[in-house]
């Protein structure tokens, strides 16, 4: 078994490698003329270059099974890996991948999707060599194989170690503690004292994806086509975007408990307005009706600009990806979390994560059809979303970097606030001195039932309201 925690890391991360390709090659392939004619909405023509692919309610459905799939597999994947464990769950996804795989390289000849079957095998593979979830093991009474995982992953073989001691102990805690609270229900979200906090979470992952960031990642060669790139140009061009995703994360790993959650996400909201609108101005102003057949051949793709305008168009675009990276991306899967007390918070976070596939599937389905029907005025949609998430943030979103969970159900529960929603958003602020006395040891921390009567569990504030 391997032990090298970057090691397991790293093939973990072929995982979200499988999920990133599904996008990148949807992006890529939706405009090329093999796609086309397989996918063509009436008779094909004899020239594939003349070939207009699927209408735009077809290919909104096909890009939307993405995250609809995704969607059902996040509903079942606790209920597998609960079942047959972490690393098992894993592997049958993989499996699950790989013959998907197959299945397009077979069916569609498309080697670029048939591709995807070999990170698929490697991680598979690999997995072999990777020991199970400790939590997992512990969960299922194996204390002894759960002291050995982290003796090996954590000690370099010594099992006497006292982080390996502490670890375990921690384990077995929390493992407690989720048996007394094994009653809690999605309806405990739905209480008074604790409503708002849910609507937070939800709303932090549906504003993620109303930004509009995904559907431009999926359908951003329809937008360079608009702007006169074509060919392989447009996917150099496309590609792009996903070096500047990629790049622009890093300073939020870096910076975003220095920044803030509520000024990053401000920030992100105002920025990615500002480009959209610029974006929807620049097409209405300097652009035209590309036809129903739209340009290349492509209906939705059905507004045609060029000359300096269509350079602005792409600059915008990858000013909006450098808006979203930063901000939105990373904090949207960091905020949640930190909102909730420890008994709900695992059902709340599935709660907000499911709410992310719901969206993403809507609007991969949305934006086809909207392209065709009002045009530039898809930007326009975005632009509306952009602000209105500005201001609910501002307004209801408080600022939970640096602090305990203890402060932040202050936060909710101030008696001085508002009802049902405590200490106004637009007044928290960054603290981080009672974290940095735990770090140093300055301050101890009760256990997990004591964190929790603090935080609202059983005979807490919330817990008698």
């Amino acid at each position: 078994m391997i032990g090298n925690i970057y090691a397991i890391a790293a093939v973990a991360i072929i995982g979200g490698g499988l999920f990133g390709f599904d996008i990148s090659s949807m992006s890529a392939i939706i405009s090329i003329p093999q796609y086309k004619c397989y996918f063509q909405s009436g008779p094909i023509p004899d020239d594939p270059s003349e070939c207009t692919g699927p209408s735009a309610d077809v290919q909104g459905g096909i890009t939307a099974a993405m995250p609809g799939g995704s969607w059902l597999g996040a509903l079942c994947s606790g209920y597998i890996s609960d079942l047959f464990g972490r690393k098992k769950a894993i592997m049958i996804g993989a499996v699950i991948c790989r013959g998907t795989a197959v299945g397009y390289h077979l069916g569609d000849h498309d080697h670029v999707l048939g591709l995807q079957m070999i990170p698929a095998i490697g991680l598979f593979c690999a997995m072999f060599f990777l020991p199970e979830s400790p939590r997992w093991l512990a969960r299922k009474d194996r204390w002894d194989e759960a002291h050995a995982v982290l003796t090996l992953v954590h000690s370099k073989g010594d099992p006497d170690s006292p982080f390996v001691r502490r670890e375990l102990a921690e384990i077995r805690e929390m493992v407690e503690f989720e048996k007394q609270n094994s009653d809690i229900t999605y309806l405990e979200l739905l209480k008074p004292h604790m409503i708002n906090r849910t609507h937070i979470g939800v709303f932090t992952q549906i504003w993620s994806q109303l930004t509009g960031m995904n559907v431009m990642m999926y359908y951003i060669t329809y937008v360079f086509l608009m702007a006169g790139v074509r060919g392989n140009a447009n996917l150099v061009a496309s590609s792009i975007q996903y070096v500047i995703n990629v790049v622009m994360t890093v300073p939020a790993l870096l910076y975003i408990d220095r920044w803030g959650r509520r000024p990053t996400l401000l920030v992100g909201a105002a920025l990615m307005m500002t480009w959209l609108f610029a974006n929807a101005g620049i097409l209405a102003s300097y652009g035209h009706y590309a036809g129903p057949t739209g340009v290349a051949n492509t209906p939705a793709a059905s507004w045609e600009v060029s000359g300096p305008p269509s350079k602005a168009v792409i600059a915008c675009s990858y000013l909006f990806v450098a808006s979203y990276a930063p901000t939105w991306g990373p904090v949207s899967w960091i905020y949640p979390p930190e909102l909730y007390p420890l008994r709900v918070r695992g059902k709340a976070v599935a709660l907000a994560t499911s709410a992310n596939w719901a969206f993403n599937f809507a609007l991969g389905y949305f934006v086809p059809p909207s392209f065709v029907n009002i045009k530039w005025q898809t930007y326009l949609v975005f632009g509306v979303f952009c602000f209105s998430m500005l201001v609910h943030t501002f307004f209801l979103f408080p600022e939970t970097a640096g602090k305990t969970l203890e402060e932040v159900v202050d936060i909710f529960e101030d008696p001085a606030g508002i009802r049902y929603v405590g200490t106004p958003a637009w007044k928290t602020r960054i603290s981080t001195k009672r974290t940095v006395r735990l770090e140093r040891g300055d301050e101890e921390v009760g256990g997990v039932d004591e964190r929790e009567e603090k935080l609202g569990g059983k005979g807490g504030r919330s817990g008698s309201e």
